[in-house]
């Protein structure tokens, strides 16, 4: 559930990202010192959503193989067991499947 929350959060992040440039790239006509300053700072805090976004996709990438570093660790040495518990997913996916 953490992960899925936090590939949200990434999502969310990279769309005001993308609103910001386009509110950038429309107002880069617009001229004054206010103006200036305001976009100044979007840019600044730009720079900062980005790095932002990227850390959370390594760590999202680095929680995902970790993930499944703990799963192929666990098969390995529960051999017998993961083979039946995929067997009975299977069963039950079979059964869900075959109702419809």
């Amino acid at each position: 559930m953490d992960a899925a929350l936090t590939r949200k959060l990434k999502q969310d992040l990279q769309a005001v990202v993308n609103d910001a440039e386009e509110l950038l790239k429309a107002t880069a006509s617009q001229t004054g010192e206010r103006v200036e300053k305001v976009r100044a700072r979007a840019e600044d805090s730009l720079r900062a959503a980005r790095l932002r976004l990227a850390e959370a996709g390594a760590a999202v990438g680095e929680s995902a193989r970790a993930a499944a570093g703990d799963i192929d660790d666990h098969v390995h040495r529960n051999p017998w067991a993961s083979a039946g518990i995929a067997a009975a997913i299977g069963m039950l996916v079979g059964l869900l499947i075959g109702r419809r």
